[in-house]
């Protein structure tokens, strides 16, 4: 039998607050999104998720600067660099962030915003979220959820979409490890990203060119909980550096393996020129070819053979079950909450 909680949890509502205007440096969020919610935000209700796209987040902390070099910006957001490829209209740069996020141009965004100038994401996400939902709550005595999200590409898939970078009051996974399948079989590694699913509902109606930058979920109560809940917020979705199985990119990768062949080479014949970065096997290669042919059959390839696996990584006492793929989510490790400059993270575009 089910119960009327069984029920609730197999509806879930999407809807915008319209009527948000443009967001200036200094304004107060919270009291800009009730003052659309409705008398007594009369449009909000206990156990709702408010979804605020991380654009108007950024505007109202002065995160906007002068784009004299947007490029500049981008380093300057810049911990570590995942991967570049050049193309007709430039480079893209996949690069991990001072939030500890991988995105194209460490989130540094050029749309909707003043010409001449670019938008930053939110120094601290969490800490936005934090500070907005303690403010709403306090408001309107509702027991609310906050989402700061972004909109980023994936590693293997086309296209893009939402993601949560920052949260308060809201459980940002769903951990089913020791509950059963439809089928009573264990499942001993699988960890919903809720909060990542939750942020691409929100998109589908907030839109990009909408104007409608706040979106409410209501059917999600369940997963509303105390604002210091200890799962440190959307920071909690990074993947820490140990379980992270696709670092670099294919063809940095390929250059790091093969300056690594080339310096065991020049170290086996006793010589002491050995390449040590991909860069200097790059000089290498090009000033002696006969070093590279002895090392790389000609046809050596630049990217992984089709039919190959793409990435092993052995992980001591990992479960399998039948997600494939997958890596157990560790318990969290005690990481400030604030900019870090530590790598982590899984590859986006």
């Amino acid at each position: 039998m089910h119960s009327a909680a069984d029920g609730a949890r197999h509806r879930l509502e999407v809807f915008v607050l319209p009527g948000i205007g443009e967001v200036r440096a200094g304004d107060d969020l919270a009291a800009t999104i009730l003052a659309v919610a409705g008398p007594a935000a009369s449009r909000l209700a206990d156990g709702d998720i408010l979804a605020v796209t991380s654009k108007i987040v950024s505007k109202a902390e002065g995160r906007q600067v002068a784009a004299t070099d947007r490029e500049q910006a981008i380093a300057d957001e810049t911990v570590r660099v995942v991967a570049t490829r050049a193309h007709p209209g430039g480079v893209t740069r996949i690069v991990e962030n001072r939030q500890g996020l991988v995105m194209a141009a460490a989130g540094v965004d050029a749309s909707n915003v003043e010409h001449g100038t670019v938008l930053l994401l939110p120094v601290d996400p969490d800490a936005s979220a934090r500070g907005l939902c303690a403010a709403l709550r306090a408001a309107t005595g509702l027991h609310l959820g906050v989402l700061i999200t972004d909109t980023v590409g994936r590693p293997w898939r086309d296209g893009q979409t939402d993601i949560a970078i920052g949260a308060a009051g809201v459980a940002v996974l769903d951990d089913l490890r020791g509950s059963m399948d439809a089928h009573g079989r264990r499942l001993d590694v699988t960890v919903a990203a809720v909060a990542d699913e939750i942020a691409g509902a929100a998109d589908l109606i907030k839109g990009k060119t909408s104007g409608n930058p706040v979106a409410v979920l209501r059917g999600l109560g369940h997963l509303v909980g105390a604002i210091d809940a200890g799962d440190r917020g959307a920071r909690r979705l990074l993947r820490d550096t140990a379980n992270d199985m696709f670092r670099v990119g294919s063809a940095e990768a390929y250059a790091e393996g093969y300056a690594a062949g080339l310096a065991a080479a020049e170290a086996d014949r006793g010589t002491d020129s050995a390449p040590t970065n991909a860069d200097e096997a790059g000089t290498a290669r090009a000033a002696d070819d006969r070093t590279a042919a002895a090392d790389l059959p000609e046809d050596a390839p630049t990217a992984p053979l089709r039919g190959h696996i793409a990435a092993t990584r052995e992980i001591p006492d990992a479960p399998a079950d039948d997600h494939l793929g997958e890596l157990p989510v560790e318990a969290p490790s005690e990481r400030s909450s604030g900019p870090q400059v530590a790598s982590r993270g899984t590859a986006s575009a």
